[in-house]
This record gives structure tokens, sequence and C-alpha cells, in this order.
């Protein structure tokens, strides 16, 4: 739909994150538009891995749920725009003109909704149970994050206890339905 809303020329689309982070080292785009959900590699973790080669790659993230540490963690990775996947294409269009014109964009509920996140969690329990969330392995966890596998424990511990659940898995989905991811 991006091509029918002005001058924006796709050059190529990805099935998963790591198909995405080879589509944009080799096809370097002006903006690099990025679901946050995606097999495999997820959004943040796409974007990570394209930051450690392409510094300055201009990002647009699009989202479903405007959770507060999606955009805490889009932020740190340096994500200039957030917008809703829901959003009419010529938003996401226009979103797509500015950022390319150097300016940020975050969508409106986006924002709000990390002004009043009562997340407990740190930044790094987060990231651990975003990724136990897509059924990864402790040793998995620790090496996507590059993490010892005790630290990735320790961090479960703590947000397991954070979250009053028995399981790893069980935290995340809790944390899923708390907005804390």
């Amino acid at each position: 739909m991006l091509p029918l809303e002005g001058d924006i020329a796709v050059l190529a689309e990805a099935v998963d994150g790591r198909d995405a982070v080879a589509a944009t080292l080799a096809h370097r785009p002006d903006v690099l538009v990025i679901d946050l959900e995606m097999p495999g590699l997820d959004g943040l973790g796409t974007v990570g891995e394209v930051r450690r080669r392409l510094p300055e790659q201009v990002v647009l993230m699009l989202t479903r749920h405007a959770r507060p540490g999606v955009l805490r963690s889009a932020l740190k990775l340096g994500v200039q725009g957030l917008v809703s996947k829901s959003a009419d294409p010529a938003h996401i269009a226009g979103v797509i003109t500015a950022l390319h014109e150097g300016r940020r964009w975050i969508d409106p509920d986006v924002s709000a909704a990390a002004v009043i996140s009562d997340s407990p969690l740190t930044d790094r329990e987060v990231e651990v149970l975003r990724v136990t969330g897509e059924g990864c392995s402790v040793a998995e966890i620790a090496n996507q994050l590059h993490l010892a596998q005790g630290t990735v424990r320790n961090y479960l511990s703590n947000a397991m206890q954070k979250a009053q659940t028995g399981t790893r898995h069980e935290a995340a989905r809790y944390a899923r339905e708390h907005d804390w991811l």
C-alpha cells in the first residue's frame, strides 16, 4: 500500500527478523519500516542487529500494542518513529517522509501508554521476558542478549517474583497481559 501513497519505493520485504537484517544491509533503505512482531528475531532484536552494522539507519517501527516497555526499548535502540500497525497508510507514509527529513514521530497513543506505565520490571528483565515469550531456552536467551546463562536465570527469577508466577513462561505471559513488555 505504501507505494500508492506518494514517492515511496519499497526496496525489499522480509518474512522474519533475520531476513529483514539481510535485506536492510543489502538495500540500505532511507527508512527501514519494521514490524515489532515477527517470527524468530522480533522487531527490537532486528533493529539491534541493524544498528550494530548501520548505526545511522533511520527506523520506523510498527506495533499492534502500545506497550510501555516496547517504547522504552525502541527509543534506547534509536528508533525514530513508532506508529500503530492499524494506522491509515497515508499516515504511515507521512511519518516515513517526516523521518526521512530528520524528524521523529511517536503516535500519541503509544507515548501515552508509556507515561502511565506501572511496571516493576527492570529493562533487562523486560528483555529476557520478551525473548522468553518467543519460546527461547535460557541458553538461547543468553546467546541472543550476550549474557551469561546464570545472569539470565537471575533476571528470570526476579521477574517471576515480581509477576508472582511459578515459571518464566507464565511471567512472560503475565507481563504481556499487564503491558509491561
